[in-house]
């Protein structure tokens, strides 16, 4: 029998509306199998967020805190607050030979690429300013000044396309959630994937 070692972190970031957070929900539900890693963050929940579920929402203390104990993979801070991955939870959930997706920023997904845990990276991104713009006027949860802020976050943040492995425009939901599977799925066959495939196909001759 082949064997794989095909378990590795699914990245996801992009400017603050760019889609990835409904690209990840998307993706799970056809591939219940990959688990989400709920991010850690100071900021206080939005809409109908819930606790354990979005996110695990602890005050500044607590994550400084677990930060100094090294109970973080990564962390940044974004708009004035603090998020972070619990790198307890990936380990396990790694070693139980399950996918980890992660809806992230540039930061921290800058600090995971310096670790040893295997992982794809990938970019999301609206066609355009102008939609982005249009996306997060629609979204009604920021004021337009914040908005502003976003979008010139949002200028900065695309400088980091060039280190991620793939780029995903987000113009169509439904494409480029079935591009974000195509890449998992070609991601799971790489060669390095496979730790001794000539020798586990001859073993049984």
């Amino acid at each position: 029998m082949i064997k794989k070692n095909k378990n590795f972190l699914i990245i996801l970031s992009s400017p603050s509306g760019g889609g990835k957070s409904t690209i990840l929900n998307e993706v799970r539900k056809i591939r219940p199998d990959i688990e989400y890693s709920v991010s850690y963050t100071t900021r206080p929940p939005r809409g109908d967020e819930k606790n354990g579920v979005h996110y695990h929402f602890i005050d500044e203390e607590e994550f400084l805190r677990r930060r100094e104990e090294g109970d973080f993979l990564e962390t940044a801070q974004v708009f004035g607050h603090w998020y972070g991955t619990s790198i307890s939870f990936i380990k396990d959930r790694l070693a139980a030979q399950h996918h980890i997706i992660l809806d992230i920023d540039v930061q921290g997904a800058a600090q995971i690429s310096s670790t040893s845990i295997p992982y794809v990276k990938i970019f999301i991104m609206p066609p355009s300013m102008k939609i982005l713009r249009e996306r997060l006027i629609k979204r009604n949860t920021d004021s337009l000044r914040e908005i502003e802020k976003r979008l010139l976050v949002a200028k900065q943040e695309i400088k980091f396309i060039p280190q991620y492995d793939y780029l995903i425009v987000n113009d169509e939901l439904s494409v480029a959630v079935e591009d974000v599977l195509a890449i998992i799925r070609g991601e799971e066959n790489r060669t390095n994937r496979y730790p001794e495939p000539i020798k586990d196909f001859l073993e049984e001759e």
